[in-house]
Order: C-alpha cells, then structure tokens, then sequence
C-alpha cells in the first residue's frame, strides 16, 4: 500500500527559471511570490517519512532550504537535460543528513548523462564533501523507498523521457507527447501534475491548451501545471484554466491519498 503521500513543489519553471535574467515583462517583474518559479522539482514524503526527490535542479540547495526539506532517500530523474540534473552536487549535504548513499532512477539515456556529467558521485559514502549515489536503469514498474514506482514513458521533443507514478499521483513533466501505451498508465489519479510550458507553441513542450486537452483525456480527480515559463502571471493562468485545474507554484504542498 502506497498510503498518504505529500507532494512538495521545488519548483515550478522552465530551464531559465522566473524571473529571467535581464527581462522586464509583467512576470518576470511580479511582486505575487508565485510568479518566482525555480527550476521544476518535486519532492515526494511517503507515509513512512522517507522522501523521494524527482530530479535535481540547479536551485536545489535553495528550494530545500525554503520548503524545509531535510530528507532525499531516493531521486527518480525524468531526463538530463541541464535543468533538471545541474544540482546534483547538493545530494552530498542529503548524504550526510542520512549517513548513507542515495540510490537514483532514471531510463538508460538519462543514466548515461548522469554518469558522464557526475561520474565522481557513483561511490561509496565515505567523504562529506561529495556526493554518493548509486545510479538505476528503470525499464519497468520497480520498488523505491517501499513504495511501487512506475516509469510512464513520454515525448520531450525527439527525446524519449520518463514521467513517474507512484500510487495515485503522476508527475509528467517536460511532455510534447504521450505515446499511446502510456495513456493507460495514467487512469484513476487523485493528482496529475503535467508540464504546460506557454500559450505559444513549442516543438518540445505542452502548451497550456495541450496540458489541458491532455488532462481531459486522462480525467484525474485534479490536475497542477508546472514548468511555466513567464508568458502568463500565476493569478492570470489560473482564471483562464478549466475546474480541477490550477498552475502549481513554488512551496506548494498537497496531499494524496487522504
């Protein structure tokens, strides 16, 4: 039994985060704190208090020091692009708070990057100032923390990537497409999160009007967007979307399973 599980948002936005480096727009300039979007991360507390981290941004040391988030057991990554892996190195201080190594999950692509880009971290815990982890390829429904996670491969572009499942709760982030065989890896959630990166079209990423043609299609109780860029205020994307359906922000904390 996966039991109660919370959900807390890292972050929220796209690869150049909110607000952007030199750019003066409505978002970027915002005073509502829900239009500042880190890089998109989610942390996952199981009933027994282990936390599964999906993916690790480049603001991870500051997304966990603001959400309170003492604990990592297990990363699952959904891909390697910059963004979502840059923060890596920040796994040591998790490390050190657990005395023990991480062990991560992701699809053989994204182990490959991993390991090209972090290869020091694939090693025993024995040193505070380096990361340790042990690195998985996923190609199927498999066991993390107790809990029964299953990979739901998406289309990010031309890249094949992984969205998770764990009980009823889905995180699919960075999607163009979902292939046909994924669809029914997706029925009956209490909570989908999806990625809806503009209004505009982008050849890798939903739109807001995809993500939400998608979630109609899937149906679940209730639907949160998240890797946002900064085409749209938070106040404004959540007046334009339908019931069941809100924009995450970053700090947002919601339950599944009660």
């Amino acid at each position: 039994m996966t039991g109660e599980l919370e959900i807390t948002f890292l972050g929220t936005g796209t690869s150049h985060g909110i607000p952007m480096i030199g750019c003066s727009c409505a978002v970027c300039t915002s005073g509502d704190p829900r239009d500042k979007r880190n890089r998109a991360a989610a942390a996952v507390r199981l009933t027994d208090g282990r936390v599964i981290l999906i993916d690790t941004p480049p603001e991870l040391r500051i997304s966990a020091i603001a959400t309170g988030l003492r604990r990592v057991d297990a990363v699952l990554f959904t891909h390697g692009h910059a963004d979502h892996i840059l923060g890596m190195d920040d796994l040591r201080r998790f490390n050190n708070l657990r005395n023990g190594t991480i062990d991560c999950y992701a699809n053989a692509d994204t182990v490959a990057t991993l390991r090209r880009v972090f290869g020091y971290a694939e090693r025993p815990y024995d040193n505070p100032d380096r990361p340790s982890v042990t690195f998985s390829v996923l190609d199927g429904p498999a066991e993390v923390c107790g809990v029964t996670v299953t990979p739901i491969p998406l289309r990010h572009g031309r890249r094949g990537i992984f969205g998770y499942r764990i009980g009823d709760f889905a995180y699919c982030t960075d999607c163009s497409a979902i292939p046909e065989a994924s669809w029914p890896l997706l029925e009956g959630l209490d909570l989908l999160v999806l990625g809806a990166l503009r209004i505009t079209p982008h050849p890798a990423h939903f739109t807001i009007a995809q993500a939400v043609e998608a979630i109609e299609r899937i149906r679940p109780r209730r639907a949160l967007l998240t890797h946002m860029a900064h085409e749209s205020t938070h106040a404004d994307l959540a007046a334009m979307l339908p019931d069941g359906v809100a924009p995450a922000f970053d700090g947002l904390c919601v339950r599944v399973g009660r």
